[in-house]
């Protein structure tokens, strides 16, 4: 019997359908308890077990570490995350990939499970029709779970058994012959496997099948295993290239984490599974070394006792991990560092519901840009000297261009969430994100229109009277006033920021009451003194700036309440 091009297909298609389960059943989990899953990670703390705990629960309901570490690599890149808090997430979904492993070996290999999709698929196709959304994601759980395990099943038909196709897999056999070096060449062999696959969980099952059908023994099972730990680094470390050096230290402190774990294993790896071997033998389970049958259940032993006691002995080494990290990849200086939202684009899994709680943060960080920026208009106006005064419109000018960079980066990303299946409360934040996005791009171009307007006066040698610059200041604290109440409504739920809509709306009338004021009091003032109507047009033109500054934070706060929203 040959294994040809169409049992090659049918072997892929399978592998395909398990995947897809498994982002489907991600998918549906996520709309499920989309908030709860956010309300989870707006709690991480630096405890360092709290994190743990965290990573493990998210990697057990995404169903990839690989996606659980992108996201991590960009919390820390956006300021969202430390990194020592990082670390402890990392060893978190390490063991979360466990999950997987005894899902499969318990239920995928011993049961009948394809008997069992079809009913539930029958259960999630009334729910899917559904119109109440929570009935609908519960409806896309199962129906992924069905998915799932029926690709698990066709994978287990559709790999040729040795007795048959002998010839196919001599080539495996024949790895096995060269004692230590085989454990190092399946230990690549499982490294590369989930790099092609993008899932440590699509790389497990593979492993499971393959040793239940006795392509490979116990030994040579963990050491592909052990690659997979490798092989989930890889994604996070592609994803940090085009990060932030804090990015970039929490890829590599997931690497040395995995790693440092593969060595001391690698040491005592005949020992380790020899204990394994043991156990199971002692509670009358068969040897995983001699039965085929029992080497999924062995290997899940082992994926799992690895995991816990590599997180065991690092845990309380957290900080010399960041340490070192450190030391390797020194900080230069974070002046313009910006944050990156290119990440979640990264691996097979998209995580769209946490990814809206990232896009949240990521505006908010967005805005207080803006607010930085803003403050440089009243430094410019006490500023004296020259080359400091040229520093600042550089600043100025560097913190324009970041903000329309930004911008689209923000409403890139928006889009790309949007296109993937939301819940109707995270889509309408999207939409909330997007508005507000936009307006504080508008912030970024008044302050830069401010700054030039400064330049000119100073070029032409004009200054404002104690008078004005006085008024100038009073305008500056009322519009710092409208931001601080932005950005606290950016971190409170849509119904509270709706409490705080009348303060918002207070401000704004007070900005505009106070331009009209100063206004008049302007043109008295010419008509006093000709002499300051130079000044007095560029006093008006900053007030008026204010103004608009002023209306958009208006526009911002109503967009977080959810009012007026095109």
């Amino acid at each position: 019997m040959t294994f040809g091009f169409f049992d090659f297909l049918t072997l892929f298609g399978s592998l395909s359908l398990f995947l897809f389960g498994m982002k489907t059943m991600s998918e549906g989990i996520q709309k499920f308890a989309g908030d709860k899953m956010r309300s989870i990670l707006s709690s991480m703390t630096s405890n360092r077990f709290i994190g743990v705990f965290t990573g493990f629960l998210l990697t057990t309901l995404v169903q990839s570490s690989s996606a659980s570490t992108v996201m991590v690599v960009s919390f820390v890149n956006a300021g969202l995350m430390s990194l020592t808090q990082s670390v402890g997430v990392i060893m978190g979904a390490n063991m979360g990939t466990t999950t997987t492993a005894w899902l499969i070996s318990l239920l995928g290999l011993k049961l009948n499970i394809s008997a069992l999709s079809i009913p539930l698929i029958g259960i999630s196709f009334p729910l899917l029709l559904n119109s109440r959304e929570r009935f609908n994601s519960l409806g896309q759980i199962f129906l992924g779970f069905a998915l799932l395990f029926m690709g698990l099943d066709f994978l287990r038909g559709s790999v040729p058994d040795l007795e048959t196709n002998p010839h196919m897999f001599r080539f495996l056999q024949e790895l096995t012959d060269y004692g230590v070096y085989s454990t190092f060449l399946f230990l690549g062999l499982g490294t590369l496997l989930t790099i092609i696959l993008q899932s440590s969980s699509a790389t497990m099952a593979l492993t499971l099948v393959m040793c239940n059908y006795g392509w490979i023994g116990f030994e040579h099972g963990a050491a592909i295993v052990l690659g997979e730990n490798i092989g989930t680094t890889i994604t996070a470390n592609l994803a940090a290239l085009v990060g932030n050096v804090y990015a970039k230290r929490t890829a590599l402190a997931h690497s040395m984490f995995n790693i440092i774990g593969i060595v001391w294993m690698l040491i005592l790896f005949r020992f380790f599974l020899g204990q394994i071997d043991y156990f199971m033998i002692h509670f009358g389970m068969g040897s995983p070394m001699e039965h085929y049958a029992m080497i999924p259940i062995g290997l899940s032993i082992f994926h799992t006792v690895f995991n816990v006691s590599n997180t065991l002995i690092l845990i309380g080494f957290t900080k010399y991990l960041v340490f070192f990290v450190e030391l390797v990849l020194p900080s230069r200086g974070k002046k313009f560092e910006r944050p990156q939202l290119e990440y979640f684009s990264s691996g097979f899994l998209h995580m769209a519901e946490l990814s809206v709680f990232q896009a949240k943060k990521e505006v908010r960080k967005y805005t207080e840009l803006a607010h930085r920026m803003f403050n440089f208009i009243p430094a410019m106006i006490i500023e004296t000297d020259k080359k400091e005064f040229q520093a600042i419109i550089e600043k100025v000018s560097k913190y324009e261009e970041i903000t329309d960079r930004v911008e689209v980066e923000i409403t890139t990303f928006l889009i790309k969430i949007s296109r993937k299946q939301l819940s109707s409360h995270a889509a309408e934040e999207l939409r909330r994100m997007r508005v507000v996005s936009s307006e504080v791009e508008k912030i970024g171009d008044v302050c830069f229109k401010m700054s030039s307007v400064l330049a000119d006066k100073k070029k032409e040698k004009i200054y404002f009277t104690p008078a004005q610059r006085s008024d100038l200041f009073e305008m500056f604290k009322l519009v710092n006033n409208a931001f601080e109440i932005t950005l606290k409504n950016m971190q409170v739920s849509v119904l509270e920021a709706r409490k705080n809509l009348p303060r918002a709306n207070e401000l704004e009338k007070s900005i505009n009451a106070f331009r009209d004021q100063v206004r008049d009091a302007v043109i008295i003032d010419m008509e006093k003194d000709p002499g300051h109507v130079k000044s007095a047009f560029y006093f008006n033109k900053i007030i008026t700036s204010c103004e608009k500054v002023g209306d958009t934070l208006l526009n911002i706060n109503e967009a977080i309440a959810g009012i007026n929203i095109e």
